[in-house]
């Protein structure tokens, strides 16, 4: 059996945030069926769009954080292919001069960072929603016109883990940017997925098939894996890939033949008559640099390589920006970052997952935080403590400082945890005897002395004195 390298594109249609639709005043957003709605919406004769100023400064936003190159003017083309979602019978988009062009963003697969390199981002204008009931379909224009920026990768991507840490990465990058909320179950975010396989010793791409709408990440895993199978098995038997459009069929798990595949020149691209070129100015990209967060990637590598935490930790508080700002909160005030990390990701999303909680419904202030930090960074309280605190705190909606407070500090007197070590282990003689006897039972014994002292005595010293005392014994 001959070996197969999957070659995978991706192109991902994300409807961004804005009051209005890309080319007219109709709201976008929620509403009754066919009530936003204007005659640009709907195609009447001798209508004019206008260009969404916020649209365009959304789109720059991830042309940029996307490392593209972005043109000096903004222009749109026709598609004039026929769309029965679009009244018009044509779509608004880019073809010729996307918003950016060339870009990568970095992901991590199986501990591998790999540059996944960007084709294009482009700005068109979303179709209608259609509902089919058997023999007849029903039409919502709402969503005719809502800004939609569509983002090609390169057929660059070789499996469904490397796409999925692809699409999250691009998904995190709209979150951060808060150009859209990316929900995939509300449609705001889909995939068309592009496959074909070609031999391993082979430079020759094979032909690609086309898989469309797909609205969730775990079932674009699952196409790409059947997709990869289907072609798989022609190839073996001696047939030949078509290049075609086919949908998935979820109940039966797999591709289905929708159409023969057109390409660019099916579409009839030409230049939008009704809006004139714009001038993308060096104030407006500056202004919208100025104002843009550190995404994700370049957070991960600083937690990495300026704090020391591990890559899977630094990883989990990049990925979510809410998370990720308290937790720079929390370090601004002077605390070590990796402490922070520890009980953040050790402890507290534990805490906020089994709660169903986000970070904004936490009653603990990223200075109170700072402050439990530190005081187990010098040995005041212990990481056991620590927890307490903050479980007391969280469960019993308590001031996280009071609590601490209420249960006083670490014991790190050398003399008193002696004392304290002598008291278990007289209590304790079975223990001690097995102790005698060869057996290791001192991690035992250093659990026997947490437990009375209710985690209370600093570790590091602790164990230093039991050795003391098991010595003791030895010597006897």
């Amino acid at each position: 059996m001959n070996r197969y390298i999957p070659v995978i594109g991706l192109e991902v249609h994300c409807e961004l945030k804005s009051n209005s639709k890309n080319f007219s005043s109709s709201k976008n957003g929620e509403g009754d069926v066919n009530s936003n709605l204007s005659v640009v919406d709907i195609g009447y004769p001798g209508i004019l769009p206008v260009v969404n100023r916020e649209a365009v400064r959304k789109s720059l936003m991830v042309a940029l954080a996307l490392n593209c190159k972005i043109p000096k003017k903004l222009s749109f083309d026709r598609k004039n292919y026929y769309y029965p979602d679009l009244p018009k019978g044509y779509q608004i988009t880019q073809f010729n001069n996307p918003i950016g062009v060339g870009g990568y963003v970095m992901i991590n697969s199986d501990g591998e960072e790999k540059k996944i390199t960007i084709q294009d981002t482009h700005l068109e204008e979303d179709t209608a929603n259609i509902d089919s009931f058997g023999n007849y379909s029903l039409i919502d224009y709402n969503r005719a016109g809502v800004p939609l920026l569509e983002t090609v990768s390169d057929p660059c991507i070789n499996s469904s883990k490397e796409a999925i840490a692809y699409l999250e990465a691009l998904r995190n990058i709209f979150l951060y940017l808060d150009v859209s909320d990316a929900r995939a179950d509300m449609g705001q975010i889909r995939v068309d997925v592009n496959v074909s396989l070609k031999k391993e010793d082979d430079d020759k791409l094979g032909t690609r098939v086309e898989i469309k709408g797909i609205n969730s990440f775990a079932t674009v895993k699952e196409v790409i894996e059947v997709e990869i199978k289907r072609q798989e098995e022609i190839l073996e038997t001696g047939g030949v890939i078509e290049q075609e459009t086919r949908r998935y069929d979820e109940i039966n798990k797999k591709t289905v033949f929708m159409r023969g595949k057109v390409d660019a020149i099916d579409y009839k691209y030409y230049r939008e008559p009704n809006i004139p070129e714009i001038k993308i100015t060096k104030m407006f990209i500056d202004d919208i640099k100025n104002n843009m967060p550190v995404l994700e990637y370049e957070r991960k590598m600083k937690y990495i390589n300026d704090y020391g935490i591990s890559t899977s930790f630094a990883s989990t508080l990049a990925r979510d920006k809410n998370l990720s700002d308290y937790f720079e909160d929390i370090v601004s005030y002077g605390c070590n970052p990796k402490d922070v990390s520890n009980i953040v990701v050790g402890f507290l999303l534990g805490y906020l997952n089994k709660n169903n909680k986000l970070v904004k419904d936490l009653n603990i202030s990223s200075s109170d935080f700072s402050e439990i930090i530190k005081k187990m960074t010098s040995g005041e309280i212990s990481n056991k403590q620590v927890k307490d605190i903050f479980s007391i705190a969280l469960e019993e909606n308590k001031n996280i400082l009071e609590v601490a407070k209420s249960m006083g500090s670490q014991i790190s007197d050398k003399e008193e945890i002696r004392k304290i070590i002598r008291v278990v282990l007289d209590e304790n003689p079975k223990i001690v005897g097995d102790y005698i006897n060869g057996k290791n039972v001192s991690g035992f014994i250093m659990g026997l002395i947490m437990k009375k002292t209710s985690g209370k005595v600093n570790p590091g010293v602790t164990n230093a004195v039991l050795a003391e005392e098991l010595g003791k014994l030895e010597n006897k």
